[in-house]
């Protein structure tokens, strides 16, 4: 059942959204530290670098209403904004951002809304991410209600330059100069020529690991052979 505030008091309203956007962050929060977990427990790796949380303020939310026509009221934030609650997932690598994709969409209580991969589809101020708007049961005392929550996976190298992006749209008021806008532009092919060479380094490492240790098995196997 979607989310639908069970009260028609503002003040109660906001109150209760908190509480159930809160809880839905907690829910996805917990699938991901137990998928890195189990990936530390099986291939001995973790691919999430940490994870951030956050619910959108009130303003936030109103300025997104107004600019798409709808009022300013508790039952339009909830039906029509789909990141009131919102969790980013920082990364060392681009194939771990895909891995926890699939991990997490692949869980039966998780419905999938909407996908954007801004990876492979960067957006023109050069943007990376990829950005995942899925709901989450949340088990109330009187019902289950479905939960929205906007989860963005992204490289560390990608968390920087979008977060450097930000503050400075932030300082112009989203109307940076063009000569700004394009050195951002060269910065973010730069971050994303370090992260395919950071991968490719990491992969290359992998393979030494796994030879090194193939090697080491057949010395063992020979000197083992040799006291037969």
């Amino acid at each position: 059942m979607e989310f639908v505030p069970n009260t028609r008091d503002d003040i109660d309203s906001w109150n209760e959204v908190l509480l159930v956007y809160n809880s839905a962050l907690k829910e996805i929060g917990t699938k991901l530290e137990i998928l890195n977990d189990e990936f530390q427990h099986v291939h001995k790796y973790n691919p999430i670098e940490h994870i951030k949380t956050r619910i959108k303020s009130p303003e936030s939310i109103v300025k997104k209403l107004k600019k798409h026509g709808y009022e300013s009221t508790v039952q339009n934030m909830v039906k029509y904004v789909n990141d009131i609650a919102g969790i980013r997932v920082i990364c060392s690598f681009t194939s771990d951002i895909y891995q926890i994709a699939e991990m997490l969409i692949n869980q039966n209580d998780i419905k999938v809304v909407s996908v954007k991969d801004y990876i492979l589809n960067p957006k023109p101020s050069g943007y990376k991410s990829y950005h995942l708007i899925v709901t989450v049961p949340i088990f109330l005392s009187d019902r289950v209600v479905d939960t929205k929550v906007e989860i963005q996976i992204r490289t560390v190298a990608m968390d920087f330059w979008a977060s450097l992006e930000h503050k400075i749209q932030y300082k112009f008021e989203g109307n940076a100069p063009e000569h700004i806008k394009r050195e951002l532009a060269v910065c973010a092919q730069m971050v994303s020529e370090l992260d395919g060479k950071m991968l490719s380094l990491n992969e290359e490492v992998q393979e030494l690991v796994i030879r090194q240790k193939l090697e080491k098995e057949s010395e063992r196997k020979k000197e083992k052979q040799k006291t037969e």
